[in-house]
């Protein structure tokens, strides 16, 4: 099967120098940090929510020693509100790992940089070509639109085959020269003009060439993952305050939000079903026994359900607010923190919860005044 076509890249590379974007902050350098950084934020997350989450991760972690060598705590915070944490905890073990195994200085060598946590194939491909002009190449979810909509690939991306293809035609398009303007072209290409809903054909460079546009194909392809229907899970999570301060659980490492500070969670109250919508209102008896290790129950009071979408099903997640009349001391629970009301915007916690609390706590009542 042959793939290479040098006009392939030289259209793009041609376009690229004069229509791409160049004025992202972590273009125009070498600097290998920067450009990791934005690769791992970049990883299914927009430029557009990246940018403001580069800036103040350079602020607080100004090089790879500062961000090696700082607790994961604070790793996890600056990322708060970013998504796919495994990301962040990734990012964090990596630069360990260069500082401990590379003196501090990423490697040029592709293969060697996918070996580090966090760094796939493509990622580290775009690494390399950026930071040292290797010529390696990527495969993101951009590059794959553009090469089933140019090409006219027919089969479903994930599928491991059409995968397998897409990498050995995505090799033989490598350029001899250019690589940098090249892989930049391909990922501007995705993000600018062939894009997933409102493509630009007429302003496309490949527009010539392209077989979805010849053949009025262009909203159909890529070939989209056959549908099922999304799982839907539902959780009641304790609200647990006493004066100006939340009581929070730190979650495992492994699974969703995972390390983050979290609200616990009512143990056997919640589902993962599609027939309800709401989860029974729990009876007082079960709410005091698992709030009794924290102090004795004043109120509790149901608040509105918040609902939040992953990747792979929807979490309805049921707050309970639960005012205390008397503490208990957190002996030998190290999992669990008091947290002041006023640190809750700078906390590592999930966004659907911190979105929660300070809802909460910037519309409370005068009733409600006291607890905070």
């Amino acid at each position: 099967m042959q793939y290479h076509d040098p006009s392939f890249s030289a259209d793009l590379i041609r376009w690229q120098k004069q229509h791409g974007r160049h004025a992202l902050p972590w273009q125009n350098t070498r600097d290998a940090y920067k450009i990791w950084l934005s690769e791992i934020m970049l990883q299914q997350t927009q430029v557009s929510a990246v940018l403001g989450y580069f800036a103040r991760f350079l602020e607080r972690f100004p090089t790879l020693q500062d961000l090696a060598a700082a607790p994961v705590e604070d790793v996890m915070a600056q990322w708060s509100g970013l998504g796919y944490y495994t990301r962040a905890r990734n990012l964090h073990k990596c630069a360990q790992r260069v500082v401990a195994e590379h003196d501090g200085v990423f490697p040029s060598d592709p293969a060697l940089l996918a070996e580090l946590p966090g760094i796939g194939r493509s990622t580290a491909a775009a690494i390399a070509a950026f930071s040292s002009g290797r010529r390696a190449a990527i495969m993101d979810g951009n590059v794959k639109r553009v090469f089933a909509r140019v090409f006219g690939i027919n089969t479903y991306p994930g599928e491991r085959k059409t995968e397998e293809a897409m990498w050995a035609r995505a090799e033989a398009l490598l350029p001899e020269a250019g690589i940098e303007s090249y892989t930049q072209g391909l990922m501007d290409m995705g993000a600018t003009l062939c894009t997933r809903s409102s493509p630009e054909c007429t302003r496309c460079p490949m527009q010539p060439r392209c077989v979805a546009f010849a053949t009025d194909r262009v909203k159909d392809l890529p070939v989209r993952k056959p549908k099922k229907a999304t799982p839907e899970k539902h959780a009641t999570m304790l609200l647990i305050v006493d004066r100006d301060e939340v009581l929070l659980e730190q979650r495992p490492a492994s699974g969703i939000w995972g390390g983050l500070l979290s609200l616990p969670e009512l143990d056997g109250h919640n589902a993962a079903n599609d027939d309800d919508d709401v989860l029974p209102e729990p009876d007082a008896a079960a709410v005091a026994a698992a709030a009794s290790p924290f102090g004795a129950v004043e109120s509790q009071e149901r608040l509105k359900t918040v609902t939040h979408v992953f990747t792979h099903y929807k979490l309805h997640i049921a707050p309970l607010l639960i005012t205390l009349a008397q503490r208990t001391a957190l002996a030998g629970e190290p999992r669990y923190t008091w947290l002041p009301a006023a640190s809750v915007a700078d906390a590592a916690l999930p966004a659907p919860i911190k979105k929660l609390l300070l809802e909460l706590l910037g519309n409370r009542t005068d009733a409600q005044a006291r607890m905070f």
